[in-house]
């Protein structure tokens, strides 16, 4: 049937809100505040994109969550009432790089504030688990193992975020660990290190809850080379996986990629498919939306729309088609 109505794919709290007109069995969806371009895709793409075709994207949040600031890696409660995110320039928080957050309110994210578990010292990459009863991220705060540690905060069901708790030796080493993920059991952890066995500069490892603390880090078989590996999630539950990669993740241009699981290893590597997901720009921090799950944020620098230096993203989930080994 033709007629007007809102993109399914979502973009909700952005400012540039795309518009969808069905026409048969085809969408125009339609980008109505910073600029009017008009992206054709088949129905089935408004569930998952192929990572072949270059994906559209709405900015999260304009004014609130992307601002004229750094903003790398959100995450969103799986209630959709919560995003939180990092900066580390934002001013009116603790300092030294600062975890903030939003809620949901009449449709658009307002009233931000720096999260209780923010330190003078540094905090980034948060990661809400997927029953929302905990909020991963990244501190350097004193009493640590190495540099970057693991950490995470109990949230309760009105959002309140308790006191947070290292995770441990198992995991976080003398070196530096980041961006960690949970999967949607809660059963495996994926994060990035460079102290871990095996780690060549920063590789990506997956951790298993024994029931008491997340032990027994392995790397990710197929992914690791000689560059920078890091700020990963799974798709489709593990069939395959996107990730960031950089020659020097602290000075050099980084870019995601998909890779595809078949026969015990992530194979298939290609970059994803977006427009501004480029050799030269910075493009990271890919994390899925629990409250839409064909929907994922990331972090970078889009020609148009743009707030600030590095932004937050929505796009569709790319489609994989891994044969389930690597789970």
């Amino acid at each position: 049937m033709d007629g007007e109505s809102e993109c399914a794919t979502g973009w909700p709290n952005t400012a540039n809100r795309l518009r969808c007109i069905s026409r048969g069995c085809r969408v125009e969806c339609v980008r109505t505040v910073h600029h009017r371009f008009r992206v054709a895709l088949a129905a089935a793409a408004l569930f998952t994109l192929p990572s072949a075709a270059f994906a559209p994207w709405g900015m999260e949040g304009v004014g609130v969550v992307s601002t004229r600031d750094d903003e790398l890696r959100a995450t969103i409660s799986p209630d959709g009432a919560w995003v939180v995110w990092a900066s580390p320039d934002r001013p009116g928080g603790p300092g030294g790089g600062d975890l903030w957050r939003a809620r949901r309110l009449d449709g658009r994210w307002q009233h931000p504030e720096a999260v209780a578990v923010d330190t003078a010292d540094g905090e980034s990459a948060p990661g809400f688990s997927a029953d929302g009863r905990w909020l991963y991220f990244v501190s350097n705060r004193p009493g640590g193992f190495g540099g970057d540690d693991l950490y995470r905060a109990p949230v309760d069901a009105q959002g309140g975020i308790g006191q947070a708790s290292n995770l441990g030796s198992a995991i976080n080493t003398r070196g530096d660990e980041w961006a960690p993920t949970p999967s949607r059991g809660g059963r495996r952890l994926l994060f990035a290190s460079n102290g871990a066995r095996g780690a060549r500069r920063h590789d990506l490892f997956v951790a298993t809850w024994n029931g008491k603390a997340f032990t027994g880090p392995r790397p990710v078989p197929g992914l690791a080379t000689d560059a920078d590996e890091f700020d990963a999630a799974w798709l489709d539950d593990g069939n395959g996986i996107v990730f960031a990669r950089s020659v020097d993740a602290s000075s050099k241009p980084t870019r995601l990629y998909v890779a595809t699981c078949r026969a015990g290893a992530y194979t298939s590597v290609e970059p994803l498919a977006l427009a501004f997901n480029t050799g030269e720009a910075r493009t990271q921090a890919p994390v899925l939306d629990w409250n839409r799950p064909n929907e994922m944020l990331v972090s970078g620098a889009a020609p148009s729309p743009k707030a600030g230096k590095s932004d937050i993203y929505r796009i569709l989930v790319p489609s994989v088609h891994g044969d389930g080994s690597c789970r």
